[in-house]
């Protein structure tokens, strides 16, 4: 399944899988001075060590599925309907509010980044300016009127 993600979205988390990878080395070396303290069965810090560098590898693979899945957001790319990347404007009971369209990797609502896979951002895809939409939401039903789209 893609991933959609912005160009810098995909820089930051290249550059987190290049610093895991670092830590891997770290956390080797201090699983292997934990082990020297002697009985593992009841030994905290070899625990915590091996528990710490599991996390890591996991974090590892995850990161390196996502950026061999990722599909970067070209933000350049104008159109007249609502897709990944768009910044869309719209009106809400009387208030404006601007939404960017981004990967789920990236979605931040408080910040107006919504996820393409969210029912707002799904309400919102392949929708034209002056176009509504309506979308459930825990509080109800709530109505969108889009009004541009850059």
């Amino acid at each position: 399944m893609p991933q959609y993600i912005s160009k810098e979205g995909f820089e930051d988390q290249k550059k987190e899988l290049e610093d895991l990878k670092i830590k891997r080395k770290e956390r080797a070396l201090r699983l292997e001075e934990a082990k020297a303290l002697g009985d593992l069965s009841e030994n905290q810090e070899y625990l915590a060590a091996r528990e710490a560098q599991a996390f890591n590898e996991g974090k590892i693979v995850e990161l390196d599925q996502l950026l061999k899945e990722a599909v970067i957001i070209d933000k350049n790319k104008k159109s007249s309907v609502v897709q990944i990347g768009s910044s869309v404007q719209v009106k809400n009971n009387g208030n404006q509010k601007t939404f960017l369209i981004v990967g789920s990797q990236e979605a931040n609502p408080s910040l107006g980044k919504i996820s393409n896979e969210s029912p707002l951002g799904k309400a919102f895809l392949g929708k034209r300016a002056g176009e509504k939409v309506k979308v459930e939401t825990p509080g109800g039903e709530a109505e969108y009127e889009i009004i541009s789209i850059s």
